[in-house]
């Protein structure tokens, strides 16, 4: 009876290893688990030239079979402006955001301590200008209630924040948002051909490449602001995602960084290439030869490294748009990116 009684305990507390040891190892199966399936957001336009490449050419998938992971599923969005990839990427229905500064620094303010919002890379500088069909408009100065000025998001995008920097430094930082008012929210093509047509009052649009160029081949539109002349040449876009998507996909987020990189390579290495790449993705709408030119700008620059991030941390701080100021660019981006001589 004592030996069975031992037997039984020995049984019931081998028992108990074994599940616990079992749900350990299920644990840590779990753990290891990546995504299948990633979800990217870009937008429209030539500042997300590198993503396009990555969706056009499959690296993404490429750099995945490389990586040992053969069957990851990716899926591209198309977004408009900043707001709509912050809200995407905090529901979990996105895992890598792209856009201007601005609305990434806005979202890193907010999940600071909480769902940890960094960047992934820079993507790229490139001029973005103030154009518009209103004669009597020469600077900003002139811009008056009746002027409808078209972006990507009003308030929030870098075009409107550089609105804001060109009013702060004509007008003072208490008037940065004077011009907030005459901001409308429209994609891109849409705000160029309402511009264009002057359709719903829409008489100027701050637009970025290749809309910009077009737009002054155009009869009676002229170039107001330039952003090299409010901030230089500093970053226009990045990537961004969540602290958690970074930790428990590492294997992921490694092809993703290797894909990007690979993407801007190729732009550097073969303009043409990444015209003719562009070109395809817009289904024979745009020009080869307009969209190398524009490449082979001086001013157009891709790169992970960040330009003058600061520039706009500082600015958005001082105006009271972010409650969260960073001490440096390394602190808005994860470290795979901190070597770089950013700023």
């Amino acid at each position: 009876m004592i030996a069975f009684i031992r037997t039984t305990a020995i049984l019931r507390k081998t028992g108990v290893l074994l599940t616990a040891a079992l749900a350990l190892n299920l644990g840590i199966a779990s753990a290891r688990a990546e995504v299948s399936e990633v979800t990217i957001a870009k937008q429209y336009g030539l500042l997300f030239l590198p993503l396009i490449i990555m969706e056009q050419t499959g690296m993404v998938e490429k750099q995945a079979e490389k990586a040992g992971i053969p069957n990851l599923q990716v899926r591209w969005q198309r977004m408009t402006g900043g707001s709509a990839m912050n809200d995407a990427l905090i529901s979990g229905s996105l895992n890598f955001a792209s856009g201007g500064v601005p609305p990434f620094l806005i979202l890193w303010a907010k999940t600071q301590g909480k769902m940890d919002v960094r960047a992934v890379a820079a993507m790229d500088s490139l001029p973005i200008y103030l154009n518009t069909r209103d004669p009597k408009v020469k600077t900003i100065k002139d811009l008056t209630d009746g002027n409808r000025i078209a972006m990507p998001a009003a308030t929030i995008s870098i075009q409107a924040i550089m609105l804001q920097m060109a009013a702060a430094k004509e007008w003072g930082k208490d008037q940065a948002q004077r011009l907030d008012k005459l901001g409308v929210t429209l994609a891109h093509p849409e705000a160029m051909a309402a511009m264009l047509s002057n359709a719903g009052g829409i008489d100027s649009h701050f637009a970025s490449p290749p809309y910009n160029y077009q737009e002054l081949t155009k009869p009676g539109i002229h170039k107001v602001l330039d952003s090299y002349d409010i901030i230089g040449p500093a970053t226009c876009e990045v990537v961004w995602t969540t602290a958690a998507f970074r930790r428990d996909n590492p294997k992921v987020y490694k092809v993703f960084l290797d894909a990007f990189q690979e993407a801007i390579d190729l732009i550097n290495k073969d303009k043409r290439q990444a015209a003719e790449i562009y070109v395809k993705s817009t289904n024979g709408k745009e020009s080869i030869e307009d969209t190398l030119a524009i490449l082979n700008d001086p001013h157009s620059e891709y790169t992970t490294t960040p330009k003058n991030i600061m520039k706009y941390a500082d600015f958005m701080s001082d105006i009271g748009l972010i409650k969260t100021k960073p001490n440096n660019w390394q602190d808005l981006f994860f470290p795979e990116i901190h070597s770089l001589p950013g700023s």
